[in-house]
């Protein structure tokens, strides 16, 4: 369609005001060619005739439809040029409050002069990760761009950041380096990011300063590269800068500061920091008292100083480089109050005595006479001699004022290097983001130097900006196979060659500056006679100081004078060297030679004529060659990286916060290229659609035909075709619709005038159909009144007395007869009611009597029957007890008759041959006697010969005396045996002692297990018991007489060898007796024939007798070398052989035993370590008491001192009598646990005293048999000596001696097998026990069986599942590592894993196992922890773990015994509680542990959910029919191809919270929790989407709010469903439907804005306005909020209190809760599943 034939009535246009730059006109005719004026109504009513050529009409530019104005970016709108971007920024800005806005690849940022609440945490937050066109404009989405193509593509960034004073450059460029400093924290300890946005306080204090148009203007350029590495994280910056103003250090224009530092030092003069300085107010000083302010408003200088100071600190500058920068700064104050007086007309001094002279000198380190001289004076080098010329006052104040301006640019090149040497950080950069801080386009009433050179640089920047945007329009060309045709943009390549090129504006300057009586006015005219025929240069018409250039932006006057002086920037070398000697090293640093760079770097964009650079070293350092330099080192960055751009805008000069000057912005935005942004994009194609957005928009135009929902983009071609003609107008790309401009508007025209064609057709047929019913009615209505008028007229024509009176007797009789005929009706049913009711009650009774008998018969028999059967099962139980008593008492009766009979045997052996050797004794003493009267007969004559032998009798008793040495040493072996068979004895004991121990466990446990059993058995059972113990005892008492047989045998062994030794010494005394020897030596040899049988039967004893001992001990051939290898024994050196065989028998048999006593001490061991850990437990139980105490008595001082404070609160009486309360119960049960404990411990110690004092005893008597023993000893002894001369009988002796050996091995061959007999004695009563065990179960098995013979009852089970330690790690990985939570079993029972566990702690519980319960619940937290941790991405485990854990900390309270966990617990739960330890540490740990895994839980949730919370909510249209899309025309850089195919509706949402919350029930999970997650999720919702809408105005509209509130409804029905209505989910949805009514509700009288004010409670007053101010109408029926009407809405808000926060906190986190809950679950009835493999687990 012809742009002509839009200029049709009704439609706007803009026409130019001098005032408002352009002003808004309504065609009231149409316009058709040929015509010479345009007719137009203005906004204030007046008509206005818009003057035409005819010949090549020039119409005014078109206004946009209402439903474009507004829009987040300019080229959207449907026509694009000048007063449409102007009045789009003025209604977003003013209406809106809106400051951002996209133009293109620009982001166009208007300075509000105001805080605002949108750079928040939250809000960087709301943009990481987000699209650039997906949200409205804002600084932190063009960081976001930037920070996600590095990371996507690879590639450097930057972002230009452009606009004049006072715009807001600085704060933008602050805001886009605190947003990566946010999103890219760096791995590092030394937080770099803190460090780059604490550079900024620092280069605002030195390169900042109040202008007239700005209160902290950057006078100087930034450009900041922010490094990053392979993560993409912040590890250092670097900065450099451009074109610092140095003329403001000693020159300041009205209403102007110097830079910000010398105030903030002023302003601490009085600190002790400061004292050196000797500073005084700022308005003391020359160089800041200049502009007249020395304050600015809002400002404290003071504290800013304090945060500059910290911010040195923080980048790591030490306090003597700060010293010293304070030092210097002071110094340059001091230079511009040193007087210099003149002396005539070319001479000037400094007085000597100047105080800021010798402050100077004293600051800076410099002789003063020095200092004073070159100030004063200047050196001329001439050919033959050089001359000190004074110089005039003027030029005195100039070398001072160069020397400051000097200083202070070292001075600030220098602290810019240390900030940078802080910033860097060790590490490679992998890539950077430059943020480019510069001034925009300058022009000011006097334009110099300084403005020449700031907008050359913008000539530079425009140009590389066009090249981009014009690059990036042919790839979006190419990217949708668009015909790319040329487009004509402006080119300023002849501006900058103007400047730059040879023969241009800079050449002819440095070029002058070469000459040393060189002018501004020479160079001036070199301008003129060289540039005279340039275009773009012109010669002002009334003035010859000054020269005018033609930029992009506009044309600009510049006064030459001092350009050359600023471009030489000199110092005379006298004053350098002066400062180069200085004392203060730190000023001589900045005056050393430096070296320049060899060359430069070309660039680029390359001037027309390349420059020639001279070899004059004065040129090549002048300003203009340095900026030039840096200027094109900045612009091959920039072309290197991929730029971004903001645009900052200044909306008024009086500072006031939205207020927008059309004039100024304007101005503006033709100077930063906005407007040529907005020519290029209107020369082709500036309107783009998706076809989604296209169809859904216009499907309204589309016929029935052609509206094919399968086909959507051949659908779109097809109506697009049909609506516009002109086929060159729109163009069809891959995935939008390209349109030229004003093709939208007109798309709208047709889309508004069909909507209106159908509201004219609704009207008409609803009105239609109100009328017809109205008509209807009124018809209906008329008819019958006039039935009731016409009946009433038939009546009184026909109605008469008579027929009245007939009327009422017919009455009266029609009412008798109807009540007669009732009553008859009502008594025959009666009757009938009657009878039936009669025999129903009769055949009820008989019925209920009938069962009443059968009732009591039925009782009469089971009575007796449950009696029989009583007495019978009694009868059975008696003789089956009497029966296994009788055996038992039988087989101990039998026992007890055989070992008797055994005892008697053996002493009826012991008594014959005691009477043998008893006989055989006398017969020897007669014959002794006999033989003692023959040798007193001849005593006489031995007499003699006994004297002779006296004397060899001497040596022989000498002899004798050493053998009874060596027989005392024998007697002490002796001894040491008899001790080692006490110790035998007692190790016995021991063993003994031991066996009852183990019996008594044993018996204990029994009597535990059977503890239902009949008291009959339990006698029974303790009977035997007490008998074994008895017949033990009995045992003891043989034992110890055997050992004191033993030793009396052994001392009669002693004695015998003591006689046979004795009676040989006698024997050599008396040699008459060698007369006997001959008559005895043939006694002698049957002797010892009678000796040799003996010797054959001895070794057959010994042989017999070792068998018997080591029979089961030793081998066979061990065996054969303990016995005597010959068959006979003939000499006692065998005899001695086979008694050491019997010896090493005994060493064997004592070494087992002493195995058993090992055993056996290792037992009692254990007891001991019981009786240890009963003593621990005790003290735990007293220390916990005494912390109970504890606690006790500071809550009872807690209670004293609130009661003292605050006397009016009853409660706490009642909460003080209910802990007293828990107290005494705490205490009794602390008082009975100590005394059970007590009670324990005495036992055990009366058990172990009388241990003792048996032991004792048996001690004692022991030592009472060996002093008997010592005075037998005595008497054998004397008898002895009576038998010395007893020669005859020595054979016979030896013969006893023999016998008396026979008789030890018989006994020691007699005690091993009564040992023997005592350990098999100990077998049958093991076996015995087993057996009454046995018999025991047999019993109860029987006795329930009989209880109840039709039904087999199972097992009683105790709840419990025992296991092995070393099954431990199984339990844990079969349990919880191993454990898949889909398994069949586990849906069965989903907390079955807590059960099982807790189920192991009651059995560790039972066993009173410290350490296994202590090993199996850190076993089974760590478990879970790693679960945890190595899933913590997985919903379906983390709720699975997250109710079991719940489960298992339920259970541990629920049978923990406390009683407010066992209100609900069934009895049998409350039999089955943990009875010996107190777990409520780890039930802490346990609850720690499942708030991690809830929060963990709902962190997967949240992320799972996230996605689909925007699109579903606010971008998918669930109500079919209301379209709340409108053209948006964004060009989505990061995302320009539009992808369907993951498209989320409020289904999706609804699906995933259907799938989170079965989950959670298939777990098991408890209701509450479920409904806390729930809770938790919908909160998320809510917030999510309410930010969104705070952050996008296109969602701020009547149909979005229609659409979220048809959504709430939706989860609401889910929650309804759900049967979570009670969770308060709904609650945390309050503040979006509130949202939702606020754009739903009118917004235009008062009543509506007070009735905002009284129902948007859950909203701040911050987004209640901002809600209104971003609403935007849809469609051209709905109106804008009104500025005025926001202004009432605020007032009525004034009183509410409200957060100032924006946004909601997504990140808030609802405090959960574990409330107890009781399960009904029988641990008894519990079945451990085979599939997970716990077959080592066992039941009990």
């Amino acid at each position: 369609m012809a742009l002509l034939e839009l200029y049709t009535k009704f439609n706007r246009v803009w026409i130019p005001d001098t005032e408002h730059v352009w002003k808004s006109a309504e065609i009231t005719r149409d316009f058709h060619p040929g015509e010479n004026a345009l007719g137009l109504l203005l906004e204030d009513g007046t008509e206005h005739q818009y003057p035409v050529d005819p010949s090549e009409p020039s119409l005014p530019p078109l206004r946009n439809p209402d439903i474009l104005v507004g829009e987040n970016d300019l080229t959207a709108l449907s026509y694009l040029h000048e007063p449409a971007v102007l009045h789009n920024l003025k209604v977003r800005f003013v209406e809106s409050r809106i400051i951002y806005t996209y133009c293109g690849i620009i982001l166009v940022a208007v300075n509000p002069y105001k805080q605002l609440p949108i750079y928040g945490d939250a809000i960087i937050n709301a943009y990481s990760g987000q699209n650039m066109g997906d949200m409205d404009p804002h600084i932190f989405a063009v960081a976001e761009e930037a920070y996600k193509q590095m990371a996507r593509n690879h590639k450097n960034q930057s972002i230009i950041v452009s606009g004049e004073s006072g715009a807001g450059k600085t704060v933008s460029a602050r805001y886009a380096m605190r947003y990566f400093a946010v999103v890219s924290k760096s791995g590092s300890k030394t937080r770099v990011e803190d460090k780059v946005l604490a550079s900024n306080p620092i280069t605002e204090a030195i390169g900042n300063a109040k202008t007239t148009r700005n209160d902290n203007s950057s006078r100087f350029g930034k450009y900041t590269e922010i490094s990053f590495d392979r993560r993409y994280r912040i590890i250092g910056a670097n900065m450099r800068t451009y074109l610092l103003e140095k003329s403001r250090v000693v020159f300041q224009a009205e209403n102007e500061r110097n830079y910000h530092i010398f105030y903030q030092m002023c302003s601490c003069a009085e600190s002790s920091e400061f004292k050196s300085l000797r500073l005084s107010s700022a308005d003391k000083f020359r160089y800041t008292c200049m502009g007249g302010d020395i304050a600015i408003d809002g400002v404290d200088d003071k504290k800013d100083m304090e945060e500059t100071r910290r911010t040195f600190s923080l980048l790591g500058l030490k306090e003597d480089f700060q010293s010293d920068i304070f030092k210097v700064l002071a110094a340059i104050l001091h230079l511009g109050n040193v007087e210099i007086k003149s002396l005539g007309d070319d001479r000037s001094s400094v007085p000597p005595r100047d105080p800021h002279l010798a402050i100077l000198c004293d600051l800076l380190g410099v002789r003063s006479d020095m200092l004073v001289r070159w100030l004063c004076h200047r050196r001329i080098v001439l050919v033959a001699e050089t001359v000190v010329k004074p110089v005039a006052r003027e030029r005195a104040l100039a070398a001072r004022d160069a020397m400051a301006k000097q200083i202070y640019a070292h001075l600030f090149d220098c602290i810019i290097s240390r900030i940078n040497t802080a910033l860097q950080v060790p590490g490679k950069q992998h890539a950077f983001i430059g943020v480019l801080d510069i001034y925009g386009f300058e022009t000011f009433d006097i334009n110099s130097f300084e403005q020449f050179c700031i907008n050359y640089a913008n000539e530079k920047l425009q140009q590389q900006f066009n090249l981009h945007v014009f690059k990036l329009e042919q790839e979006e060309y190419m990217k949708e196979d668009i015909p790319w045709t040329l487009i004509d943009f402006y080119d300023n390549q002849p501006v900058i060659d103007l400047i730059e090129a040879k023969m241009g504006i800079l050449d002819l300057l440095d070029e002058e500056c070469l000459f040393p009586q060189g002018t501004d006015q020479s160079w001036l005219q070199k301008l003129y006679n060289y540039l005279d025929a340039n275009p773009l240069f012109e010669k002002p018409r009334l003035s010859n100081e000054a020269f005018v250039i033609q930029h992009f932006a506009d044309k600009v006057e510049y006064q030459c004078r001092g350009f050359l002086e600023k471009n030489r920037d000199a110092l005379y070398e006298e004053l350098v060297d002066t400062m180069r000697a200085s004392k203060f090293s730190f000023l001589g640093n900045f005056f050393q030679e430096e070296q320049k760079a060899s060359s430069s770097k070309s660039v680029k964009v390359k001037p027309a004529r390349p420059s020639v650079k001279p070899a004059n070293k004065q040129l090549r350092t002048s300003v203009g060659d340095k900026f030039c330099s840096s200027l094109s080192l900045l612009m091959e960055t920039l072309n290197a990286t991929t730029p971004h751009y903001v645009r900052c805008i200044k909306p008024n000069d009086e500072k006031l916060p939205f207020e927008y000057d059309s004039g100024r912005v304007v101005q503006q935005l033709r100077a930063c290229g906005v407007l040529e942004t907005i020519r290029i994009s209107a020369q082709s194609y500036p309107s783009r659609w998706t076809y989604i957005e296209f169809y859904s928009r216009y499907s309204i135009l589309m016929s029935h035909v052609e509206a094919d929902r399968s086909d959507k983009k051949q659908t779109c071609k097809n109506v697009l075709q049909r609506l516009i003609q002109d086929s060159n107008q729109y163009k069809f790309g891959r995935t939008k619709i390209f349109f030229r401009a004003g093709q939208v508007a007109y798309l709208e025209k047709l889309r508004l005038d069909r909507l209106r064609g159908a509201c004219v057709s609704i009207q008409k047929h609803v009105r239609g159909w109100s009328q017809r019913r109205k008509y209807l009615k009124m018809r209906d209505a008329a008819i019958i009144l006039q039935q009731y008028i016409r009946g009433k007229r038939m009546i009184r024509k026909t109605v008469s007395a008579a027929t009245l009176k007939q009327g009422w007797a017919s009455v009266v009789i029609q009412r008798h007869w109807r009540g007669y005929r009732m009553k008859r009706i009502y008594q025959v049913v009666r009757t009938a009611s009657v009878t039936i009711q009669a025999f129903t009650r009769g055949w009820m009774a008989r019925k209920r009597y009938k069962k009443m008998i059968e009732e009591r018969k039925a009782l009469i028999l089971q009575k007796y029957a449950r009696a029989w059967l009583v007495r019978r099962r009694f009868q059975t139980m008696r003789r089956l007890v009497l029966n296994v008593q009788l055996s038992y008492r039988v087989q101990q009766l039998r026992k007890k008759i055989e070992e008797q009979s055994k005892e008697n045997r053996g002493l009826m052996e012991r008594l014959t041959s005691l009477a043998n050797s008893n006989s055989q004794t006398v017969d020897r003493l007669q014959g002794l006697e006999i033989q003692l009267e023959k040798v007193t007969n001849q005593k006489v004559s031995l007499e003699e010969s006994e004297r002779r032998s006296k004397e060899e009798a001497t040596l022989m008793i000498t002899q004798l005396q050493k053998e009874m040495e060596s027989l005392s040493l024998g007697k002490q072996m002796l001894e040491k045996k008899f001790e080692a068979s006490i110790r035998e004895s007692k190790e016995k004991f021991d063993q003994v002692k031991r066996s009852l121990l183990d019996e008594k466990e044993n018996e204990a446990r029994l009597r535990k297990i059977a503890e239902n059993n009949s008291e009959i058995q339990k006698q029974d059972h303790e009977k035997e018991v007490e008998a074994l113990k008895e017949e033990i005892k009995r045992l003891k008492e043989d034992r110890v007489g055997l050992q004191r047989r033993i030793e009396e045998g052994v001392q009669v062994n002693s004695d015998l060898q003591e006689q046979v030794v004795q009676l040989t010494k006698h024997v050599k005394v008396i040699p008459e007796l060698r007369r006997d020897l001959n008559n005895l030596q043939n006694q002698r040899n049957n002797l010892d024939r009678q000796m040799k049988e003996q010797s054959e039967q001895a070794t057959a004893k010994v042989k017999r007798t070792v068998r018997q001992i080591l029979g089961g001990l030793v081998e066979e051939e061990k065996l054969l070398g303990l016995t005597p290898h010959d068959s006979e024994i003939y000499e006692p050196d065998d005899l001695l052989k086979a008694f050491e065989g019997l010896q090493e028998a005994t060493r064997i048999l004592e070494n087992h035993q002493k195995e058993q006593k090992e055993s056996y001490e290792a037992r009692l061991e254990g007891l001991i370590l019981k009786m240890d850990h009963l003593q621990n437990e005790n003290g735990k139980l007293q220390n916990l008491f005494q912390e109970k105490s504890n606690v006790n008595e500071n809550i009872r001082q807690e209670v004293s001192r609130l009661s003292s404070e605050n006397s009016v609160i009853p409660e706490l009486k009642q909460q003080v009598s209910e802990l007293q309360r828990q107290k005494q119960e705490l205490e009794g049960l602390i008082r009975d646990q100590s005394q059970e404990l007590a009670e324990k411990n005495v036992e055990i110690r009366n058990v172990l005293h009388r241990k003792i004092t048996e032991e004792s005893s048996q001690r004692r008597y022991f030592e009472e048999k060996a002093k008997e023993l010592e005075e037998a000893k005595g008497e054998l002894q004397g008898r002895i000596e009576e038998l010395v001369e007893e020669n005859a009988h020595l054979k016979r002796q030896q013969l006893m001696e023999g016998e008396a050996k026979n008789k030890l091995r018989e006994e020691t061959s007699r005690l091993t097998a009564e040992n023997m007999d005592f350990e098999e004695q100990l077998d049958q009563k093991d076996r015995l026990i087993k057996k009454l065990q046995n018999q025991i179960k047999c019993l109860e098995t029987s006795q329930k069986a009989k209880q109840n013979t039709t039904s087999i009852i199972p097992k009683e089970f105790l709840g419990m599942l025992e296991y092995r330690r070393e099954h431990e790690p199984r339990l844990i990985q079969n349990i919880i590592l191993d454990l898949k939570p889909k398994g069949v079993v586990v849906s069965m029972i989903p907390t079955l894993p807590a059960h099982i566990l807790f189920m192991c702690v009651r059995h560790a519980d039972y066993l009173n196992d410290d350490t296994k319960l202590k090993s199996l619940m850190n076993a089974i937290i760590t478990a879970i922890k790693k679960v945890v941790m190595s899933h913590h991405r997985n919903m379906e485990l983390l709720s699975f773990w997250l109710s079991n854990t719940y489960q298992l900390l339920n259970c541990l309270k629920q049978y923990s015994g406390e009683e407010e966990f066992q209100k609900q617990s069934t009895p049998r739960q409350k039999k089955n509680c943990l009875q010996n330890f107190d777990l409520s540490e780890h039930r802490q740990i346990l609850s720690d542990l499942a708030i991690h895994i809830y929060h963990q839980l709902i962190r997967v949730m949240q992320k799972t959910l996230a996605p689909a919370i925007v699109p579903g909510m606010l971008e998918h249209e669930s109500l079919q029919g209301i379209s709340s899309m409108k053209p948006t025309g964004f060009r989505k850089r990061s995302n320009s191809v539009y992808n369907e195919a993951e498209s989320y509706t409020i289904s999706s949402i609804l699906q995933q919270l259907s799938n989170f919350h079965a989950a959670m029930s298939h777990h098991g999970m408890e209701r509450c929790l479920i409904k806390q997650s729930i809770k938790q999720l919908f909160f998320l919702v809510s917030a999510t989407t309410f930010n969104q809408i705070m952050l996008r105005k296109d969602m701020c509209s009547c149909r979005k709010g229609m659409q979220i509130r048809c959504n709430i409804s939706y989860l609401e029905e889910w929650l309804k469903e759900k049967e979570l209505q009670s969770s308060n989910a709904i609650d945390t949805l309050r503040p979006l439907a509130q949202a939702a009514w606020l754009l739903q509700v009118n917004k235009s009288t008062d009543e509506d804005a007070k009735e905002i004010a009284d129902n948007c409670t859950e909203l701040s007053p911050v987004q209640i306005v901002k809600i209104l101010n971003s609403y935007t109408p849809i469609d051209d029926f709905e109106k804008r909020v009104t500025s005025s009407f926001v202004r009432r809405v605020q007032s009525l808000l004034q009183d509410h209190e409200g957060s100032s926060q924006l946004m909601l906190d997504t990140d808030h986190r609802f405090q959960v809760t574990f409330p107890f809950c009781s399960s009904s679950m029988a641990l008894e009835l519990l079945q451990v599943p085979s599939s997970l493999q716990l077959d080592f687990l066992t039941k009990i």
